[in-house]
């Protein structure tokens, strides 16, 4: 037998998750089998690559030597892969979204920065599609949320950026609504109202609004799931319904939009791509686009203005150079 990519893919995932167990699930295969194939490797290696403690495995000796050279290796065919779709014609980048705020800027700021490079843009209701759809090469990158402490599982293969780490998410209500003149309001007082049910149900926000909404005393009525977002609007502005909404959205006529007392709720917005699909220069030009495109809309809303003003070290520059949280991950 010689060793394969996929040989080295699967002893690098056998050292990132610690166990033949997490590895088998993220490579999506029997824990078995990968037993198997990593008796085969060691047979080609000449050694044990890994041993059993009592945290999970560790690589030996030999099995640090094979790691490098693996990395190496994949890294090398990663690259390669991306740079020569970046450089052949017609092919275009393939980027997925879920509804956020930034996306009408987004479009617009990398038609202006990426020129030359043609892009199509989807838009999904599942944050969880998208990652699977990242994974098998429908998209090349994704633009996604997620909801306080909830993390979306990305394929391998994948890097990520933070372009925001954390959001205040708000609520808006009918400019008629009895609490629309307070500058802040208590979550406990809309106990008693009817609610927008977030539209993406797997990125953490469905449950971070229940949990909040248990802490503060009651259970949320999520009366409508409506993706029409001028339909929402409409339903509001009426006194229907009540969403939650992120600071940056727009003013709406009929509505207003509040801050929630101590923040219950907050999300982080990321960038994540294809490392085979998608090179290092091309995804910082999409990390800075859509930078630009989320601070034009800071201002918004006066109070994320003022949320944003106090909280330097989450803050982006226009430039894309972001805090800490910006720094790729796999």
């Amino acid at each position: 037998m010689q060793l394969e990519l996929r040989h080295l893919q699967a002893v690098c995932r056998i050292a990132e998750a610690g166990s033949l167990g997490g590895a088998a699930r993220r490579l999506g295969v029997s824990q078995p089998a990968l037993s198997a194939q990593l008796r085969r490797i060691e047979q080609v290696t000449g050694g044990e690559l890994f041993v059993r403690g009592r945290g999970g495995v560790e690589p030996t000796a030999l099995g640090q030597f094979v790691l490098a050279k693996a990395r190496r290796v994949l890294s090398e065919m990663d690259a390669l892969g991306a740079e020569a779709r970046a450089i052949g014609t017609g092919s275009p980048l393939r980027l997925g979204c879920i509804l956020l705020v930034l996306l009408d800027g987004l479009l617009a700021e990398t038609d202006l920065s990426m020129s030359g490079q043609e892009i199509t843009v989807d838009l999904e209701h599942s944050v969880t599609a998208l990652a699977r759809m990242l994974g098998t090469g429908q998209y090349d990158a994704i633009v996604y949320g997620e909801v306080n402490d909830h993390e979306v599982r990305l394929p391998a293969g994948a890097l990520a950026r933070t372009l925001i780490p954390k959001e205040p998410f708000c609520i808006r209500l009918s400019a008629k609504h009895p609490l629309a003149d307070r500058d802040r309001i208590d979550l406990a007082d809309l106990a008693a109202e009817a609610w927008m049910t977030p539209v993406e149900d797997d990125d953490g926000g469905p449950e971070a609004l229940v949990e909040a909404c248990a802490k503060a005393g009651f259970t949320p009525s999520l009366r409508y799931r409506i993706t029409d977002r001028m339909m929402q609007y409409d339903l509001i502005a009426a006194g229907r319904a009540i969403s939650l909404s992120q600071p940056t959205a727009p003013q709406v006529a009929g509505t207003v939009m509040r801050p929630l007392t101590g923040t219950p709720i907050a999300g982080r917005i990321r960038l994540a791509w294809n490392r085979s699909a998608v090179s290092a220069g091309q995804a910082d030009l999409l990390f800075r686009a859509a930078a630009r495109a989320y601070l034009a809309n800071v201002d918004n809303n006066r109070f994320h203005r003022e949320w944003w003003d106090a909280h330097p070290d989450l803050q982006i520059s226009p430039g894309g150079e972001p805090s800490a949280a910006g720094t790729p991950t796999p």
